[in-house]
Formats: C-alpha cells, sequence, structure tokens
C-alpha cells in the first residue's frame, strides 16, 4: 500500500501507480472494470469524481490494451445507474476515452455458493467478475452504519436489486444493511477489488451521503491491492480506530 500527498488528478495517479508497479499487473490483463463510488447523483466527495477515473483510464492506455469498463450498480430506486452516471459527468469520460458505461444492475448473473460465510452462503453476482480485474475507485466516507465505506463496501454495488431489494430499507442493495458487517465479508468473500485507488483528497467525516467534510481536507490518495488494508488506512484518515470496525477486524 502507498499513500501519497495529492497535488492533482493528473500528477497524482500515475505517481501512485507507478509506485507500487502497477503496470507491471496491467499490462497482463485483457479486461478492465473500473468500479467508482456511484451510490446516488451527489456530486463528488459523496460520489466518486469522473476526473479520477479518467486519469486511471489514460494510465491504463499507457501500460496496457485491455478493453475497459466503467461499472456500478446506484442504490436508488427512482433512477438508473447510466442516470447517474450522465448526471455526474461520466458521459463526458465514457465519450473522450471511447470507454463503456454499465449499470450493474441489469447484467447477466451467476449463482455463487460459500458454506464458509457467515450470512450469505449462496450469492448472485454479474458473471462478468470471472472475466476483468476489479479497479475499485471509492472516495473516503464515514458511514451511518458501516462506520466507513471504502473500497471492500464498494463491492455492493455489484449486487443486482431483484435478490437484494428487501424490507431493510427502500434501496436497491437493501438486505445487505441488515448485519452489515458481516455481510461485508461475506461479499468480499466471494468478490473483492484487485486494486483499490482511494480518493481521500476530501473525505466526508460524518456520513456517507452528507454532512460535514473533514477539515481540514485529508488530501491524500492511497492505492494498494489489499482492499482491507486501504480500508483500514481509509478508517485512520477518518479519525478511527480501524479494530472498533467491525469488518474490518
Amino acid at each position: 500500500m502507498v499513500v501519497l500527498e495529492f497535488e492533482s488528478y493528473e500528477k497524482t495517479i500515475p505517481e501512485i501507480l507507478d509506485k507500487i508497479k502497477a503496470y507491471e499487473i496491467l499490462e497482463k490483463q485483457e479486461n478492465i472494470l473500473i468500479k467508482p463510488n456511484i451510490v446516488n447523483m451527489s456530486p463528488f466527495p459523496i460520489t466518486t469524481s469522473p476526473e479520477i477515473c479518467g486519469e486511471i483510464i489514460k494510465y491504463i492506455r499507457k501500460h496496457s490494451s485491455a478493453a475497459i469498463i466503467i461499472c456500478d450498480g446506484c442504490g436508488e430506486p427512482d433512477y438508473t445507474t447510466l442516470d447517474a452516471f450522465n448526471h455526474l459527468g461520466y458521459k463526458e469520460i465514457s465519450d473522450k476515452y471511447d470507454v463503456k458505461l454499465v449499470d450493474l444492475n441489469n447484467v447477466p448473473l451467476k449463482k455463487y455458493t460459500n458454506p464458509n460465510c457467515t450470512v450469505h452462503k449462496e450469492m448472485y453476482l454479474p458473471r462478468l467478475i470471472e472475466t476483468h480485474f476489479i479497479i475499485s475507485v471509492p472516495v473516503l466516507k464515514a458511514h451511518s452504519l458501516a462506520q466507513i465505506t471504502g473500497s471492500m463496501k464498494n463491492m455492493m454495488g455489484l449486487l443486482p436489486p431483484k435478490h437484494y431489494k428487501g424490507r431493510y430499507g427502500i434501496w436497491n442493495k437493501a438486505i445487505f444493511h441488515n448485519r452489515i458487517h458481516e455481510s461485508i465479508v461475506d461479499l468480499n468473500k466471494y468478490v473483492s477489488p484487485h486494486l483499490t485507488i482511494l480518493d481521500a483528497t476530501v473525505g466526508m467525516a460524518e456520513y456517507h451521503l452528507g454532512g460535514a467534510k473533514c477539515s481540514p481536507p485529508v488530501n491524500k490518495i492511497v492505492v494498494g491491492f489489499d482492499a482491507k488494508e486501504v480500508d483500514r488506512k481509509a478508517a485512520e484518515l477518518l479519525g478511527f480506530d480501524w479494530r472498533d470496525i467491525k469488518h474490518l477486524r
């Protein structure tokens, strides 16, 4: 894992990815999935900035011939992920770099099983997790239920609403808000990102959908191949002890 002071996405993203030799991994890939955090239509720092995704695409293209897609599955029930992508400026990134935007709420699924999971001993997930190198691009945020929302929780965007929209709220992934820490751990037993690029340039100090921003801004980018390690650092940057956060222990 590497942590750098943020100067600009254009300068800091290639610099930090070089420091972990990401090019050695990326050059071997055929398909790459960039997974931002598009929880709703709120702009950065509640959702991932399209600008950071653009710089990640530029870096990948420099070192790899892999096909790239930007994917998420929005949690809001009243509009689609593509609506959110368009509202937040991802259509411009898609057009500029010729990268397809994919709504993970509407893709072919496969049923997986794992008897070692605590809550979800079976899980429906997109088939493309088997064919794509996954880059998680979360933003630094506290969370009302999970204490923090980082790279591990960002994988909830992969969950299909028709299987996980339920009685614990109106959101598309509502079932996962019950026993959320165990659910996050279970999910990452099925699918965990291969690379995490955490945008900790600002930070939401109180709540993942609003509230106060970190003051002063955290002004960091964190990159690593181990999502839990990155999330433990995220907890530290928010002023938490990761040992007090159940899914990070």
